[in-house]
């Protein structure tokens, strides 16, 4: 490519940018997406993950499955038992809320990649987990009153 620059390559501090070299004009032709769409060539949470790769799309599925699952199941564990020191259970509680948040926004972070199979799989770990950890179906409600 030519090294040489007008003066219309001269920004307001009046240095010329760097000479572009095919890396940096492949790294601008790649396009992310900003509708859902479907297919395994995306890239979700670290550059180049998971690619092509079928094996490590089913990977990622399966990742943001576990995620959405994880932190609906520490939205509603309860890891205090009664009779802990409030101190204790405070700084207990803040870790926990941290790394729930933390996942979450990895979570959305994924999903922010606008594939509809990781969109998919992030919304039924979450569902999944709401299941098991947050609705009455596994639960021992039953009602010992007399009627």
């Amino acid at each position: 490519m030519n090294n040489t620059h007008n003066f219309h390559d001269v920004g307001r501090s009046g240095v010329a940018p760097p000479p572009m070299n095919s890396a940096m004009t492949h790294h601008r032709k790649m396009m992310m997406h900003m509708t859902f769409f479907w297919g395994k060539n995306t890239i979700v949470l670290f550059p180049g993950w998971p690619g092509s790769n079928t094996g490590m799309y089913v990977l990622a599925l399966i990742t943001m499955f576990l995620l959405g699952f994880l932190v609906e199941w520490l939205s509603h564990c309860r890891l205090i038992r009664s009779g802990s020191s409030n101190v204790a259970a405070g700084f207990i509680q803040t870790i926990m809320h941290a790394i729930r948040i933390g996942l979450a926004y990895m979570l959305m972070l994924g999903v922010m990649s606008f594939n509809g199979g990781i969109f998919i799989a992030a919304v039924a770990g979450h569902c999944l987990g709401f299941l098991i950890f947050g609705s009455r179906v596994f639960r021992d409600t039953e009602d010992h009153s007399p009627r």
